[in-house]
C-alpha cells in the first residue's frame, strides 16, 4: 500500500519562500510518478507541478512557472515543492499525489493520480 504524507505548510507572507515535503510509503517509490495539485475553496483542484520516475521530466503549471521547482529524493523517498516568491493567490491546501508509471513523463491531470496525501494548508498574507 502506498502512502503519502505532506508537511511543510504554513502562513507567509508575500514574497517570502516555503518548501513542501511529501514522504512516501510503498514499495516502487521509483517507478512512481510525482506530482503536487493545490485547490482553494470554492475552486477546482489545479496542477502545480510534477517530475517522472528518473526526475528527467518535470511539468509546471503556468502559475508557478519560474517560481516553483519540484524534486524528488528516491533513497529518502520523499518528493519536495520549494515555493518562492509567493503571491497571496498562492493560498490553498497543497497535495501530493503519485501514479505507478511505465515511461518517465508524468501526467499532469488529477483524474490520472491513484494515490493521495491528505493535503497541507499554505496560507500568504499580502
Amino acid at each position: 500500500q502506498v502512502l503519502l504524507r505532506e508537511s511543510g505548510g504554513g502562513l507567509v507572507q508575500a514574497g517570502d519562500s516555503l518548501r513542501l515535503s511529501c514522504s512516501v510509503s510503498g514499495p516502487t517509490f521509483n517507478q512512481y510518478s510525482l506530482a503536487w495539485f493545490r485547490q482553494s475553496p470554492g475552486k477546482e483542484r489545479e496542477f502545480v507541478a510534477t517530475i517522472g520516475r528518473a526526475s528527467v521530466v518535470k511539468y509546471y503549471g503556468d502559475s508557478v512557472k519560474g517560481r516553483f521547482t519540484i524534486s524528488r529524493d528516491n533513497n529518502g523517498r520523499t518528493v519536495n515543492l520549494q515555493m518562492n516568491s509567493l503571491e497571496p493567490e498562492d493560498t490553498a491546501v497543497y497535495f501530493c499525489a503519485g501514479v505507478y508509471s511505465r515511461t518517465t513523463s508524468p501526467p499532469k491531470s488529477a483524474g490520472e493520480y491513484t494515490h493521495w496525501g491528505q493535503g497541507t494548508q499554505v496560507t500568504v498574507s499580502s
